[in-house]
């Protein structure tokens, strides 16, 4: 194992932008990428349907943009020296962006209160769709480049699949990795309504993950596979990949006590 130490950087400050969409997004991340480099520290993809998730369930965050926008991107700059150095990099980006048509609408954190609320529209996601109701979520990756097609072609299939489902999409943009979830149709609540859409899991994860597959990307990412996703990985995986890894697990845990049945099914030694 290899690990890559970095200095604590000195300051740090982030910026909230409206983009009209994934493939915006990744334009403006490779200007990031090219403007900024190694400062570039986050880069998050967020839908305006998890953005108003948050807002409707947490009353004390403020939308940090007059407009509303389709798409939002979160984006952390780190500087080794000063925070003030870390607002020019990202004002000279913005500037940058702005003239190409990447972003239509951006705001900097001017105080550490302020870059803990942008954060805090990125983070409270996952929990404030779960105070929504029922869900169905997959933690996927897909390469980078292939991300706002996904998203645009899985997004089709799946409404065209099952009408009114909401999609609520966000993730780590810079590292590939999507949390592509769906929840029920607004205003659909109670039991009867939660057991319906949650019968719907199995056809919407064949539909997400056969996606992925053809995306070449993985079922599983920063969460890991685990018992969730164990059985239904081998679907993806040649004959080959499985005895490989099997043949792998034998040899270095035969008698099958480390972490059993986590990534791999039970099977005979």
């Amino acid at each position: 194992a290899v690990m890559k130490l970095h200095p604590l950087p000195a300051g740090k400050v982030v910026a909230f932008g409206a983009v009209a969409s994934p493939a915006a997004a990744l334009q403006l991340l490779e200007l990031a990428q090219n403007t900024i480099g190694a400062g570039l520290t986050a880069f998050e993809l967020v839908s305006e349907a998890c953005l108003a998730l948050v807002l409707k369930h947490h009353a004390e965050l403020r939308r940090p943009l007059q407009a509303v926008s389709p798409w939002y991107v979160l984006m952390e700059v780190s500087d080794l020296q000063s925070e003030e150095l870390a607002s020019t990099a990202i004002e000279r980006l913005l500037e940058l962006a702005f003239e190409a048509g990447h972003v239509s609408d951006a705001a900097v954190s001017a105080s550490l209160s302020q870059f803990d609320q942008f954060w805090a529209l990125r983070e409270n996601i996952s929990e404030a769709q779960g105070a929504e109701g029922k869900n169905i979520k997959h933690d996927i990756s897909v390469p980078i480049s292939r991300i706002a097609d996904f998203i645009a072609q899985t997004d089709i299939d799946i409404q065209k699949a099952h009408p009114g489902v909401r999609m609520i999409v966000f993730g780590h943009l810079g590292d590939g990795n999507l949390h592509y979830n769906v929840s029920p149709p607004e205003h659909q609540t109670g039991p009867t309504f939660e057991d319906a859409f949650l019968a719907l899991q199995e056809p919407i994860n064949r539909i997400t993950h056969d996606a992925v597959a053809r995306f070449d990307g993985s079922i599983s990412a920063e969460h890991g596979l685990g018992t969730l996703r164990r059985d239904e990985a081998a679907r993806y995986k040649s004959a080959v990949e499985m005895r490989l890894m099997h043949a792998i697990k034998n040899a270095l845990d035969p008698q099958g006590l480390m972490n059993p049945g986590k990534v791999l099914s039970p099977q005979a030694h």
